[in-house]
């Protein structure tokens, strides 16, 4: 009995001075949490509790959760201000509040405006820390009325107007650091709102107002079956000031998944995780294509994914500057080729209202709504008032109802092939009536005038044609050349112009060269700043790659890629003309040791992100998929802000619908860029391009060319190298010296990790350029790389054993005409 009274003792002393861990789901106001201790939802889905992000040592109260292998923080309290320690503790206070506290420091606390009786916080299933009265389902505070940057099922992302809230997603600044980042998500309060992603202030994409069926801007998105998204919009639309309530949310189809959608660096992407998955699943994302970047077409004209050029001025109107329309640059937009009579009052006819159909609709920040108007009273109104340019129905399903008008000008346009909605712009009644047949003397006058341009044009191409056919065979140019480059719509300068420009292809303005020849900086007479890339005659890049060139990058449009402004022929000699960028090439910078401390790792990041990006729309958002097949490093060019863009397309190749691969027997590229199923047996696909920009990221992080390395008994090349260091838990070692004090560890590791993903062996082990973004914008759990392909090879003892410094680095032979096994 004595053993047993004294075990019982010891037992009630020990709980005494060491409580047990909470595995409650609420806290009272007589309880507190420390760091080590959670919260478990009832249905044990989420938990809550300190945390540290990625390779932060900082500690976070979050929510994450708590049935996934991978951890995945939804929530954020103390997001702007870290605790430093493991002392922070959380408590709820007397009046209904928690306090989050380190030491005696107010870390973070909530601020509940209702009165509180014997409070409680609790972590429901949902995801959703609330504060209540133990005997009320009210809720005197929650969390998803203050999210970060994820939503969940069921929270509302939007306005509560009647205690002017509003609830915004915000990215993280990094993995490691859950601050506010540039982009946002939010509804912004127009007379007819929408909602908005936002770089920091500038509008970044536009998913459209809500049209009662979905988001004006998403028609093209496809139904699931597992989520399903809903708009809400209470009491009388006419005016903001009687709104209650004005959110966004969705719901779960299937309640046996699991579904975020969450705000990264670049975009929002939804994940969903089944039963029997290993790791969240990508269903959407937005922006999904350049087509939705906000504006990208300027005034008066629509984009579209499957037309070329993609921006294209809308009936009625025409380039405002044909010149820069003709070199692919949209900003500008377009304007009326008509005056209407509004503005015009010697004109005699009126306006009229063209019907324009599929579209997502414009920006909506100048409109008036009302809900309760048909469209042919809306119709009427419009036309009643000239600063009236546009009109539509507010909501679409059913039969159609509501009147939304536009005025000013009308801003960032999408064309879709099937779905959108219709659009009545205002124009001028001579377009519609040609357009439509109502007026006989209009079309005779019109076709008559038709007549006599068509003949003026056919003397011109005449004279044109005898003028260039003359020039032809003056200069020897070839025939097949000159037929392709008159089928392009892209401009073609004179041989004078060029060499003016150049300075006559002066030594002082050659800033570039290669296998393909020579490229001269040069100054047009505009003052505008080129790039003349001067085939040479003997280049193994010739007629045929020339064409291609012109071809694909006349087509392409990005950011990220670089921008061909023309061509000329002339001499038995070809040019392409580019824009020039200000910074030269990548491997300028990174490989040179004086230089590269200009490139600290903020820098280099983001130059990884976009060349990521431009080949993400070369493989999957261009009209035609697009493989470059020879990326690497004196491709990437680095304008004045070191954006990066990817240049020279001579050597690549595009498919047509679902074809993502195939073989030639002539191979092309740059050694130690090359995937190896594409060196030794000629076969490329999408996958070639991934393990190039392998190498390429390596590089950028060693600040090394991917060339021989001796070590022990084998010779390595820079992925081999990696391998190496990366199994003996060692990779650090790989980042190059001078970047050490700027980077974020994390996110060099990441890098790392995922560019051994880039360069495996086998091409279905490699992600695509999409995944790729979502590993390095996130901080999903990444698979463990194999070995990769083409890192080392053995080294007799017999051998000489090399001077690293004496190494020659065989990535920088261009192969043109190597016969694939």
């Amino acid at each position: 009995m004595g053993i047993i009274s004294f075990m019982i003792m010891i037992m009630i002393i020990s709980y005494i001075i060491v409580p047990p861990i909470l595995a409650s789901n609420s806290i009272n106001v007589s309880e507190s949490l420390s760091d080590g201790e959670t919260l478990i939802s009832a249905g044990g889905k989420f938990e809550l509790g300190f945390f540290s992000p990625g390779n932060s040592v900082r500690r976070y109260l979050g929510i994450w959760y708590k049935q996934m292998p991978i951890q995945k923080v939804v929530w954020v309290a103390n997001r702007v201000n870290p605790i430093n320690n493991t002392l922070g503790i959380l408590t709820l206070t007397t009046s209904g509040n928690l306090m989050l506290r380190q030491n005696d420091s107010l870390v973070w606390s909530t601020t509940t405006q209702k009165q509180a009786q014997k409070p409680m916080a609790e972590l429901l299933d949902s995801g959703n820390l609330v504060i209540r009265n133990q005997d009320e389902t009210d809720y005197l505070w929650q969390s998803f009325d203050y999210p970060c940057d994820t939503i969940l099922p069921g929270m509302k992302l939007g306005w509560d107007l009647r205690n002017d809230l509003e609830r915004r997603i915000t990215s993280w600044k990094s993995p490691d650091d859950p601050s506010p980042g540039d982009l946002s998500w939010g509804l912004v309060l127009h007379n007819y709102p929408e909602f908005y992603l936002m770089n920091r202030t500038e509008k970044y994409c536009r998913l459209g107002p809500w049209n009662g069926l979905q988001f004006s801007g998403l028609s093209d998105r496809k139904q699931n079956s597992i989520y399903d998204f809903k708009y809400v919009a209470n009491n009388d639309l006419n005016y903001v000031s009687n709104k209650d309530e004005m959110f966004y949310s969705f719901t779960l189809k299937n309640s046996s998944a699991f579904v975020s959608a969450t705000i990264y660096q670049t975009n929002i992407s939804i994940y969903v995780w089944e039963e029997n998955n290993t790791n969240w699943l990508l269903t959407e994302s937005t922006p999904l294509n350049s087509c939705e970047s906000y504006g990208i077409c300027g005034p008066y004209a629509s984009c579209s994914t499957t037309k070329s050029p993609a921006c294209q001025c809308l009936r009625g109107f025409i380039p405002k500057s044909t010149q820069q329309w003709a070199l692919r640059d949209w900003s500008q937009g377009c304007v009326r080729n008509i005056s209407l009579s509004c503005n015009n009052q010697q004109m005699d006819v009126d306006d009229e209202l063209m019907k324009y159909v599929g579209l997502k609709v414009p920006d909506t920040t100048h409109t008036l709504l009302y809900e309760n108007v048909d469209l042919e009273l809306c119709r009427t109104m419009c036309l009643n008032n000239c600063s009236c340019t546009a009109f539509t129905n507010s909501d679409i399903s059913g039969k159609g109802s509501g009147c939304v008008m536009w005025f000013g000008d009308l801003i960032d346009i999408r064309q879709f092939d099937t779905g959108g909605q219709d659009l009545y712009i205002r124009i001028a009644r001579v377009v519609t009536e040609a357009s439509n047949g109502r007026n006989k003397s209009v079309i005779t006058i019109a076709a008559t005038t038709a007549a006599a341009i068509f003949g003026m044009l056919l003397f011109c191409s005449y004279i044109i044609y005898k003028v260039r056919w003359r020039i032809a065979d003056k200069s020897k140019i070839d025939d097949n050349i000159e037929r392709h480059l008159e089928d392009l719509d892209l401009p073609l300068f004179d041989l004078q112009t060029i060499t003016s420009a150049t300075n006559n292809f002066s030594l002082n303005n050659k800033i570039g060269q290669g296998g393909f020849g020579s490229v001269y900086k040069g100054k047009l007479a505009d003052g505008q700043e080129i790039a003349v890339k001067r085939l040479s005659t003997n280049s193994g890049q010739g007629i045929t790659e020339f064409l291609t060139e012109v071809k694909l990058i006349a087509k392409l449009q990005h950011r990220n890629l670089v921008k061909l402004l023309g061509c000329c022929v002339g001499r038995q000699e070809k040019f392409l003309v580019y824009e020039y960028m200000a910074n030269g090439s990548l491997d300028s910078f990174i490989f040179d040791k004086i230089t590269d401390k200009l490139l600290e790792w903020p820098q280099r990041f983001e130059i990884i992100f976009g060349v990521a990006r431009g080949l993400v729309y070369l493989h999957q958002d261009s009209r035609l998929r697009i493989i470059h097949r020879d990326l690497k490093a004196s491709n990437v060019l680095l304008d004045h802000k070191l954006n990066p863009k990817i240049s020279d397309f001579g050597m690549a190749r595009s498919f047509g619908g679902d074809q993502i691969e195939g073989n030639t027997h002539r191979v092309v590229g740059t050694y130690g860029y090359m995937a190896p199923e594409y060196a030794i047996g000629g076969q490329f696909s999408i996958k070639s391009d991934v393990f190039s920009f392998g190498v390429l990221l390596l590089e950028i992080i060693c600040g090394n060319k991917n060339s021989a390395l001796y070590h022990g008994n084998e010779t390595l090349n820079l992925v081999g190298y990696a391998w190496r260091v990366w199994k003996e838990g060692k990779a650090l070692e790989l980042i190059e010296s001078r970047i050490k004090e700027s980077c974020v560890v994390s996110e060099v590791l990441r890098c790392i990790h995922v560019s051994l993903l880039c360069v495996q062996q086998y091409p279905e082990d490699r992600p695509t350029m999409t995944s790729v973004i979502q590993m390095l914008g996130s901080d999903m759990e990444l698979v463990e790389p194999k070995a990769p392909g083409f890192c080392q090879r053995k080294v007799s003892s017999d051998e000489e054993s090399p001077n690293q410094n004496e190494i020659s680095s065989n990535d920088e032979l261009t192969i043109t005409s190597l016969n694939g096994r």
